[in-house]
C-alpha cells in the first residue's frame, strides 16, 4: 500500500510548508493560477534493512521538491500528487505496488526509484509486463544493465564511480588496493565492475569479504593488507569496519561509493581515526550551484533535516521529472509523458546537466567527499 508518512525509523519532523519559494525556478510552476485536475507521480522506495539508509534520504529530497512545486502553483497549473510506495525489497512487494500504479489512470510517471536492487528489478518488470510508463531518474547504479526505452537514468553508474575513485589513486602513484565487500550480495553486485576497472588501471587488487562481521575482518588485517581499501556495501557495515580499524596500528584509508551516507555513518558510531572518502554522483551540498541552493533552502524550510548527498539526488530526480513533464504539449497523459522522456533532450537543472549518451544514460558526474574527524563532510 502507498504510504505518505515518513519512515518509522526516522527521527525527523516535517515542518509547516511556507506558501511560496524564493529559491530556484522549476518546471513552469504558475503561482495564482486556478488548480487544474491533479496528476500523480509515483515513487517506489525500498525500505528493507539493506536499502533504507539510501531510500529514506532520497525520498525526503523528492518530497521537498514536490511540496515546494505545489506551493508555487503545481505543474502547468495542476497539483502533483506525489505518491510514495514503501516496498519491502521483495518481488511480491514490487508487483503489488506496480499493480496499483497500473490501475491508476492519473499516474503519468514513475520517478526516483531507490535503491539500486529495486531499480534493477523494476526495469526488468516493466519490460516483462510491457507496461508503458516512464521510469524517470531512478537510483540505478548497475553499469551492465541494458537500459530500454522506458527507463531514463540521470546519475553516474557504479562503474563510473569506481573508475573515478581508482583513477584518483593511480594519479598519486598508488599500485595496491584492497576491496572489502560487506557480504555475498555486495560481492555479486560489485565484483565484475571493480575487477575490470582495476585491471584496466593496472592496479594490484586484494579481495576481502566481511560476511556479517566487519569488525572481525578489520581486526584480522596484517601488514600486507593494502593501506587503501575500497569498501562496497552499506552504511552500517562501513561504520563497523571503521570501528575495527581503530584497533589497527597501521593508518588506513577507506573509499566508499555513493550508496553510503557519511553523516549517518558517524551518527551510528563509526570510528574517528580512519579517513573515509565517498564518491558522490551529485554536487557537494555546500556548492553554490543554483540547484543546490534551491535544495538547501527548500529542505531547510520544509524539513528538520541536514543536507545530504542522497536527499539532494532525490531533489534533482524530482526536478528532472517535473522539467520533462512540463514540456508535454496538450493533455498530460501517461503516453504523452513517456513520449516526452523518450526524446531524451538535454536538460540543464541549475548547474546539473542531464545529457544522454549512446547507452541511454543521462549522467556521468562524479565527485568525492571526505568525512572529517570533527564530523564535517567536505568536498
Amino acid at each position: 500500500m502507498p504510504s505518505r508518512a515518513p519512515f518509522a525509523v526516522r527521527r525527523r519532523a516535517l515542518l509547516v510548508a511556507a506558501a511560496a519559494s524564493v529559491a530556484a525556478p522549476v518546471a513552469r510552476a504558475q503561482r495564482g493560477r486556478a488548480a487544474g485536475k491533479p496528476v500523480t507521480v509515483a515513487q517506489l522506495v525500498d525500505v528493507s534493512a539493506a536499502q533504507q539508509d539510501v531510500s529514506k534520504d532520497f525520498l525526503v529530497g523528492a518530497r521537498a521538491f514536490w511540496q515546494d512545486l505545489n506551493a508555487r502553483g503545481g505543474l502547468q497549473g495542476r497539483p502533483v500528487n506525489h505518491q510514495s510506495f514503501e516496498v519491502d525489497g521483495t518481488a511480491a512487494g514490487l508487483h503489488s505496488a506496480i499493480d496499483q500504479i497500473r490501475g491508476n489512470p492519473t499516474c503519468v510517471a514513475l520517478s526516483g526509484t531507490a535503491g539500486d536492487p529495486m531499480a534493477v528489478a523494476l526495469v526488468d518488470l516493466l519490460r516483462r509486463e510491457n507496461l508503458d510508463i516512464a521510469h524517470a531518474a531512478p537510483w540505478l547504479q548497475n553499469a551492465t544493465l541494458e537500459v530500454d526505452d522506458r527507463t531514463f537514468p540521470i546519475f553516474a553508474s557504479r562503474q563510473e564511480q569506481i573508475s573515478h575513485a581508482l583513477r584518483s589513486l593511480t594519479a598519486v602513484g598508488v599500485q595496491d588496493i584492497g576491496a572489502v565487500y560487506a557480504g555475498a550480495a555486495d560481492h555479486a553486485l560489485y565484483r565484475e565492475d571493480l575487477e575490470r576497472t582495476a585491471s584496466a588501471l593496472k592496479l594490484r587488487l586484494q579481495t576481502f569479504r566481511a560476511d556479517g562481521d566487519p569488525v572481525r575482518l578489520a581486526r584480522s588485517f596484517t601488514a600486507s593488507t593494502p593501506a587503501i581499501l575500497l569498501f562496497l556495501g552499506g552504511t552500517p557495515e562501513l561504520a563497523q569496519l571503521t570501528q575495527g580499524l581503530e584497533k589497527q596500528s597501521r593508518q588506513r584509508y577507506l573509499i566508499a561509493l555513493a550508496d553510503v551516507n557519511l553523516q549517518v555513518m558517524q551518527q551510528i558510531g563509526g570510528g574517528r581515526t580512519t579517513p573515509v572518502i565517498a564518491t558522490q554522483v551529485v554536487p557537494v551540498t555546500t556548492a553554490s550551484l543554483p540547484v543546490v541552493r534551491a535544495y538547501r533552502e527548500t529542505l531547510g524550510r520544509l524539513f528538520d533535516e541536514p543536507p545530504a548527498a542522497l536527499s539532494l539526488a532525490g531533489f534533482i530526480a524530482a526536478r528532472y521529472t517535473a522539467e520533462v513533464l512540463a514540456d508535454v504539449d496538450g493533455t498530460l497523459t501517461r503516453q504523452a509523458a513517456l513520449a516526452a522522456f523518450q526524446r531524451r533532450a538535454a536538460v540543464e537543472l541549475g548547474g546539473f546537466r542531464v545529457a544522454y549518451d549512446e547507452r541511454r544514460r543521462g549522467g556521468s558526474f562524479v565527485t568525492q567527499s571526505m568525512l572529517m574527524p570533527d564530523g564535517r563532510v567536505v568536498g
